[in-house]
């Protein structure tokens, strides 16, 4: 293969559209293990047994479009204009209904309102809510962004995170999870490799993602995207860690009819 120029690898990354939460633009320029557990598939498995589903923070709706059954109602909800947009194209013709919310709370729904509550990567959990609107016996079932994920990409363009506070630990999911008055079922997490293998996807990956360099621009780190592209050319890839926890808590009580 012809070997691509910097500028080159730029200028598409810079003007490839972030909307949604569909990453397979990346598809044989980056690679990110995925977990064991399949969020997808088991999320599916849950879905099909609910009655009322809510699915939190949905993006562009692509996971929940992409299961096999839909509860026979369902909501989702999105706070980003350009992903609510796109997944109400998508989700509507499903039957699933979609509602702009801030991410914040409260949550626009009745109490005990669901019997399955799912967020894939939020950015972040209110436990209280989720608590809230769950019907008693309901489950919340979740997968999220780990601890010091792919803190490698974030260490190369910012410098040394010092008196970085982590927040997204797990053990902390479960006591937020448990203030609230869910019981945990379930809490594992997994250290999953991630390669880029262009300048272009790494751009891409962080105007996407974008907790992970905030603030960033083409312009604002240029001389680190420059030094990026000759490690990938050195190297052949950048490598990094990326973590994932799933979390399953069930609201006591009898399960309501």
């Amino acid at each position: 293969m012809t070997e691509r120029s910097f500028e080159n690898l730029v200028e598409e990354a810079n003007n490839a559209s972030v909307e949604g939460w569909d990453f397979s633009w990346l598809d044989g320029r980056a690679l990110e293990v995925r977990p064991s557990w399949g969020y997808q598939r088991s999320m599916g498995e849950r879905m099909a047994r609910a009655s009322a589903a809510l699915d939190i923070q949905t993006g562009g709706g692509e996971v929940l479009a992409g299961i096999p059954k839909i509860a026979p109602l369902c909501v989702a909800t999105e706070s980003w204009q350009p992903n609510l947009a796109k997944a109400t194209k998508l989700l509507h013709p499903l039957g699933v209904a979609v509602v702009l919310d801030n991410d914040e709370p409260p949550l626009p729904f009745a109490n005990d309102a669901f019997d399955l509550v799912v967020s894939r990567h939020p950015v972040k959990a209110y436990w209280t809510e989720v608590a809230r609107v769950l019907k008693p016996g309901g489950i919340y079932y979740s997968q999220q962004v780990g601890p010091d994920s792919v803190l490698e990409v974030s260490k190369f363009f910012l410098g040394p995170l010092e008196g970085r506070v982590e927040t997204r630990h797990p053990e902390m999911a479960r006591k937020g999870c448990e203030a609230a008055g869910l019981e945990v079922l379930d809490l594992r997490m997994e250290t999953l490799r991630t390669e880029f293998y262009d300048v272009g996807a790494v751009i891409y990956y962080l105007r996407k993602v974008i907790w992970i360099v905030p603030g960033f621009t083409v312009e604002k780190f240029m001389p680190q995207l420059k030094a990026m592209h000759e490690h990938i050319k050195r190297e052949g890839c950048f490598k990094a860690n990326t973590t994932r926890f799933i979390i399953e808590a069930r609201k006591p009580g009898e399960k309501m009819e």
